[in-house]
């Protein structure tokens, strides 16, 4: 795992570290807020460790700050404080878990790796992925071989659709019911958005993805799954 621990109290930020690089695992450490804020908001880990009293701004704050900011990276708080209306506020603030101190070391990791597990099955849940075609739902970024597709909003949620259910041939009269509800326009409609699709993700590329099924509908799939 690729850590940052947030820690103030030396020996036990020297302490962690050492335990953590013995396992394998990377760690960046931050001993005030501000600093501790600024790494969280400039790299990528798969867990931080947030102490509860911090010099210039506490763990409550940083992790409220990280949320506000987009960042949904799994935060763990350390804290002395063991009252019921102390981890409420650590929840609150959007920690993912709290443990408080003193607390065992192999218990620590083992938090922390099921933290990151957790976080990454609900990464590769929302990343769809069709070929070389990936589509992040939580950012709705759209990509074919690392190349940034903007789409409209109504192209955008048919092809939501037909990556959800591919390589699956969806109907027509389901993708309207979907983007339109009850009220769907001409199926004049369907089409045009359906061809605008089609053209920014086919468009001079080798491998065709998005297909007509005749008089029923369309499927997203590479050749070898039609």
């Amino acid at each position: 795992m690729h850590l940052l621990i947030v820690e103030d109290n030396p020996d036990l930020a020297g302490n962690l570290n050492d335990f953590f690089d013995v396992r394998g695992h990377s760690v960046d450490l931050a001993q005030n807020g501000l600093a501790g804020l600024n790494f969280a908001l400039e790299h990528d880990y798969d867990v931080i460790v947030l102490d509860v009293m911090l010099p210039g701004m506490n763990g409550l704050e940083i992790c409220a700050r990280l949320r506000a900011a987009g960042r949904d990276v799994p935060v763990l708080m350390l804290t002395a404080r063991d009252t019921l209306p102390d981890k409420l506020k650590g929840f609150d603030s959007g920690a993912d878990d709290y443990l408080v101190k003193p607390f065992a070391l192999p218990e620590l990791e083992a938090r922390l790796s099921a933290l990151a597990r957790r976080a990454r099955r609900e990464t590769a849940r929302a990343l769809l992925r069709v070929g070389d075609l990936t589509f992040d739902q939580d950012r709705l970024r759209v990509e074919r071989a690392g190349q940034r597709i903007e789409l409209a909003p109504i192209p955008l949620k048919i092809l939501q659709l037909l990556m959800r259910r591919a390589p699956g041939v969806v109907r027509r009269e389901e993708i309207a019911l979907a983007i339109w509800g009850n009220d769907p326009p001409d199926s004049d409609s369907l089409r045009a958005h359906v061809h605008a699709l089609r053209s920014a993700l086919d468009r001079g590329a080798a491998v065709q993805l998005l297909h007509t099924v005749r008089g029923i509908g369309y499927q997203l799939a590479e050749p070898d799954e039609r």
